[in-house]
């Protein structure tokens, strides 16, 4: 067939072409609704069987008189298709004969008449699962938040050490023996902060690097 006369862009004429023969019978208006149902759903159509000469068809049961003979009729399979969208597409197209092979995986469709056979697919699930957002820590189990935590505990604890051994070296004489151990537990205080804050910071990359922030 002269190349310059072939307008089904998404479709060859070794797809519509006999599978037995390698023969090619172009019915123009078929090829119009195809290629109509190819634009509507926006994804490829794997055509598992279009024209079929007398011979091939006789040699796979066809039907005696099936519009695959005629070129009228195209089996599509259903690997990357919802069958239900791609049968209400196709009735919208305008294409009539319907015939169901969910273990077969396909689906015939022609011009006509209006008939269909076969049991639809089931329902099933969409290829691809919803995208789902990355996994967060639970609040009360957050290492981000129990080192910022215990920081900020520690640093309070230090200040109030420091302004309570202020006040104890001002006021209370009688205790200045306990100014010293007072003065350790601050540097306990700014220690356990200096921790929380690795902690913390430790935390932040280790989620930035599994990508969790």
């Amino acid at each position: 067939m002269p190349e310059s006369t072939w307008r089904w862009l998404n479709f060859s004429p070794a797809e519509i072409a006999c599978r037995g023969t390698g023969k090619l019978l172009v019915n123009e208006p078929a090829l119009d609704k195809l290629q109509a149902l190819r634009d509507r759903l926006g994804k490829p159509l794997i055509v598992r069987s279009a024209y079929r000469s007398p011979e091939h068809n006789r040699a796979v049961g066809g039907a005696t008189r099936s519009k695959h003979l005629d070129g009228a009729a195209f089996d599509i399979a259903m690997a990357n298709h919802n069958p239900g969208a791609f049968e209400a597409a196709a009735r919208q197209v305008g294409f009539l004969g319907f015939g169901f092979y969910p273990r077969s995986g396909f689906i015939h469709v022609d011009l006509g008449p209006a008939r269909q056979w076969g049991e639809r697919f089931p329902v099933r699930a969409i290829a691809f699962a919803e995208e789902t957002p990355p996994a967060r820590e639970i609040l009360a189990d957050s290492r981000t938040m129990k080192g910022g935590g215990a920081a900020g505990v520690a640093t309070l604890g230090a200040a109030g050490v420091e302004v309570a051994q202020s006040i104890l070296a001002e006021t209370q004489s009688a205790i200045l023996p306990l100014v010293p151990y007072l003065d350790t537990m601050r540097w306990v205080f700014i220690a356990v902060a200096l921790g929380g804050i690795a902690v913390t910071i430790y935390a932040r990359l280790d989620d930035w690097k599994r990508g969790r922030r």
